[in-house]
């Protein structure tokens, strides 16, 4: 990875005004820190300001909502991109977790204030609060439906919702500890959470039971995916008879992101072991990028990219920061990830450059959610902010 950039993070209000400035930095690894700035020189017939650079760094294009930067002498370019719109009125405190509907209409966000609201994705309008958790909701996620919500919370339970009246119809038991992240399986028949508790269950929503505990890991699970493995990857038999309810597992892979700094993969109907990979401290997050390419995020500010028919030495580590790696999404042909110092940026195989979304300033990005040309984050500061692409 080149160095990284930095800009201020309200860069595009800054550079409104004839004379505005706005501060700029590139980081190479191991070298002094490069400071510069650009400024605006006046506003065109087009709306778009004119800015110059100082010294060492060059803007190369801009429009309303983005700019791409490059420092040629440490062989770096980023594009940064504005909010779009943020949104401040949805929740009073710092917002955890957020996910985006299926078609695109509707928003599901919970926060350390308590609780868990579902809103207009078009502008933050609230349509409806999920009441029931005790404690903080720690993740919420639509169903593919898009009408249905599934959350966990430091109350060791797991919920699903109706979007259409907020009631609660289902409530799954039996973790020991707070639930930190779920995945569903296909198209939601079965869903999968990680607890603090250690444990991985797999649950059947018709019947609300529990179908099993995948893994005991003795090691709180921060994050979990479930992946279609490619044909190559052999993800061993089951002990015993899948129960019937079991729908979708057979030829998925589950990976757990572990705190004990262990990233672990297994057949999900199976629970046989394919690998377990130690990294350089907690993992926090994981996904996977194609059935056998997976991503994972650890507390120290690496992302590993592992390919899961090699899986002894990553394809590539990207460091961007010391800053923990909060979430990270698999997204045309690359990936987004988030930090915990407020960056939050797009990695595309077919680019020379970054793309950041910018905005937080120096608050933790928690997490990301897409709707076809359309980003979306959420952030300590209690804002969620969209991106549209077509801004670039």
């Amino acid at each position: 990875m080149a160095a990284p950039l930095r800009i201020q993070s309200d860069w595009a209000q800054a550079l409104r005004k004839d004379e505005g400035e706005a501060w700029l930095s590139c980081h190479p690894p191991g070298k002094p820190t490069l400071y510069g700035s650009l400024t605006c020189q006046g506003i065109g017939q087009d709306g778009i300001p004119e800015v110059t650079a100082s010294e060492g760094f060059i803007v190369n294009e801009i429009n309303k909502k983005s700019i791409h930067i490059s420092c040629p002498k440490e062989n770096a370019s980023s594009k940064f991109l504005a909010p779009y719109t943020t949104f401040s009125r949805i929740h009073s405190k710092s917002i955890t977790c957020l996910d985006i509907s299926s078609g695109g209409g509707l928003g599901v966000s919970s926060s350390t204030d308590g609780s868990m609201k579902i809103w207009q994705a078009s502008n933050g309008e609230l349509r409806r609060v999920l009441e029931g958790h005790v404690f903080d909701v720690n993740c919420c996620r639509f169903f593919p439906s898009g009408l249905v919500v599934l959350s966990g919370g430091m109350d060791a339970q797991l919920k699903i919702w109706s979007a259409e009246d907020a009631s609660c119809v289902v409530t799954f038991k039996g973790h020991k500890g707070g639930i930190l992240d779920t995945a569903i399986v296909d198209r939601g028949r079965n869903v999968v959470s990680g607890s603090r508790d250690g444990t991985v269950r797999l649950w059947d929503c018709g019947r609300s039971a529990c179908l099993g505990v995948i893994a005991d890991c003795g090691s709180s699970i921060n994050g979990v995916a479930v992946g279609a493995a490619d044909n190559s990857i052999n993800l061993g038999s089951p002990e015993q008879t899948p129960s019937e309810r079991e729908v979708g597992t057979e030829s998925k892979m589950l990976l757990l992101a572990r705190e004990d700094k262990k990233l672990q993969c297994l057949g999900l109907q199976s629970r046989q072991p394919v690998f377990l990979f130690v990294g350089s401290d907690a993992f926090n997050c994981c996904t996977f990028l194609s059935g056998f390419l997976l991503l994972a995020g650890t507390q120290d500010g690496n992302i590993y990219q592992l390919d899961v028919r090699s899986p002894r030495a990553p394809v590539q580590v990207i460091h961007r920061s010391g800053a923990p790696v909060l979430s990270l999404l698999n997204f045309r042909d690359g990936f987004i990830a988030s930090q915990g110092d407020g960056s939050c940026f797009i990695v595309q195989q077919d680019l020379d450059y970054l793309i950041e979304l910018t905005g937080a300033d120096c608050d933790p990005v928690f997490k990301v959610a897409t709707w076809e040309k359309q980003i979306y984050t959420c952030c300590r500061d209690g804002l969620v902010r969209r991106y549209q692409l077509s801004d670039l």
